[in-house]
């Protein structure tokens, strides 16, 4: 069995994290990213990618890490407790995407890989990411269309692989507290090893790859659609739920804080502009209370 190759990893991340800006670029026409590199005194560093005050992204921030420490932080430890006491080495790419129009849908990615390392034992590692898409005013149409792009990638590993992966993403991006998922779902993995180690960086390839030709045409076809002020107030306020999980329930923003990675990097997820409204309730029957109605809990999208 293959052993584990953290620099082939880490060679694919950062072109996957360049080619995806270059795709965003394309798609908005008018900003480009600004580069910002950055080392971590504990040991790797990383690259952040960020877009601000484009024709159709608001902001858009693409980031890569690579961290390595003595000890594995509370996080991780909580969910696998056999690391304490390892060394670890973190990498991935992750970003979240905030169009200006709110009939685009926000969206987030990310692929990643961990090892950890202790002597006189074997390695244990695993991969993890997955996306999701977080819309305003959904359209089936575009719902629909990510989920086959999303089933079509998990296809070549196994048929049980998209429900499950699925299942995890809606059950992974749901707020207790306001009893609604935070989109319309996509992928969510994470412990992957079995299978060997070939297999498994084959699957966070055919994720990360994928990412961008499931969003992009999405975008190309609600890009230019007009709104107004109702739909741009409504955008903010939900803008606000994005901030909420991240900030309450996200493990890959409590890694990075617990270990001390760049603060700047690690909270470009969120949005420029967000507003919160006290006991916020939609006109019964608007396409608001669509939003709630018809897509803000789990279905499957693909034959209902």
């Amino acid at each position: 069995m293959t052993a584990p190759d953290s620099h082939q990893v880490k060679t694919f991340l950062m072109q996957l994290q360049q080619q995806i800006c270059e795709g965003l670029e394309r798609l908005d026409g008018k900003a480009e990213f600004a580069t910002d590199s950055w080392k971590r005194a504990e040991g790797g560093g990383g690259i952040s990618k960020v877009l601000n005050g484009g024709e159709v992204f608001e902001q858009a921030g693409v980031n890569f890490s690579h961290v390595e420490g003595a000890a594995m932080p509370a996080s991780a430890t909580a969910h696998r407790p056999e690391l304490a006491g390892r060394s670890f080495e973190a990498m991935g790419v992750s970003l979240v995407i905030h169009p200006r129009n709110p009939y685009i849908p926000t969206t987030h990615a990310n692929v990643r890989f961990f090892i950890a390392r202790k002597e006189g034992a074997d390695p244990v590692w695993w991969f993890g990411g997955g996306f999701d898409l977080t819309p305003y005013y959904p359209f089936l149409e575009d719902v629909r269309e990510w989920h086959q792009q999303a089933k079509a990638i998990c296809e070549p590993f196994g048929e049980a692989v998209y429900p499950e992966y699925k299942k995890w993403c809606d059950e992974y991006f749901f707020l207790p507290h306001r009893n609604e998922t935070r989109g319309v779902g996509g992928l969510f993995f994470d412990d992957l090893n079995q299978g060997g180690f070939e297999h498994c960086f084959a699957f966070m390839q055919a994720v990360g790859n994928g990412f961008l030709p499931a969003y992009a045409p999405i975008v190309e076809r609600r890009k230019d659609t007009e709104y107004g002020e109702r739909e741009r107030e409504f955008q903010l306020y939900r803008r606000g739920r994005y901030v909420e999980f991240n900030l309450v329930y996200d493990r890959g923003t409590l890694f990075g804080l617990q270990t001390g990675g760049r603060t700047e990097s690690i909270l470009m997820s969120m949005p420029p502009l967000v507003r919160w409204q006290y006991a916020y309730e939609p006109e019964a029957g608007s396409a608001e209370a669509k939003l709630y109605s018809d897509f803000l809990h789990p279905r499957d999208w693909l034959t209902e």
